[in-house]
């Protein structure tokens, strides 16, 4: 079944350049990439595709697939960040990369986290400033190559993470104030 006929760019190829260039600003994407993706969708959709010869229907489905389309755009950047600037909780195997900060505030208040936490990881007892500085080393090593660099087998890691993580959240408790209660007091 040839969807993408003459016609269909013809008739339709303007109109959904237009309204690509209309929506795409707002959703984070090209208006090339929203253009393809109703395409896409046209060609996924097979018989329930508009008849070109009909010029009210072609016009009304192809404003809702570039809508919908923005949408999901809209919706996929909200859920996505690029790799390396995630930040992960303490033991993660991503490298603890800021943010990019919209307030000279935020990037300081960042910046005063991550020295608090080097510092209570440098405080850690035994193996544990070695492995939690190698679990937050922005190469992002595997279990192995820790194990390799520490000289201590591969199966230990996770038992000494996991005693590591908890002096750690000991000590970080001990210097935060704890969230205050939530909800209604009795």
């Amino acid at each position: 079944m040839d969807l993408l006929k003459a016609d269909y760019v013809d008739k339709l190829g303007p109109l959904l350049s237009a309204e690509a260039a209309a929506e795409a600003p707002g959703t984070g994407v090209d208006a090339a990439d929203l253009e393809q993706a109703v395409w896409v969708r046209l060609l996924e959709s097979g018989r329930r595709a508009p008849d070109p010869a009909e010029p009210a229907e072609p016009a009304r489905w192809l404003r809702r697939a570039v809508r919908a389309e923005a949408r999901l755009a809209r919706r996929r950047a909200r859920r996505e960040v690029p790799y390396g600037h995630r930040q992960h909780p303490v033991g993660g195997n991503a490298p603890a990369v800021a943010a990019p900060a919209a307030e000279p505030e935020d990037a300081l208040l960042h910046g005063e986290e991550n020295r608090a936490l080097r510092s209570a990881v440098a405080r850690l007892p035994g193996r544990c400033p070695e492995l939690m500085k190698a679990l937050l080393s922005p190469r992002d090593l595997t279990y192995r190559e820790i194990a390799g660099e520490l000289g201590i087998s591969q199966g230990s890691l996770g038992p000494v993470r996991s005693r590591c993580l908890g002096c750690l959240r000991r000590m970080l408790a001990a210097e935060v104030a704890a969230p205050g209660l939530r909800g209604k007091e009795r």
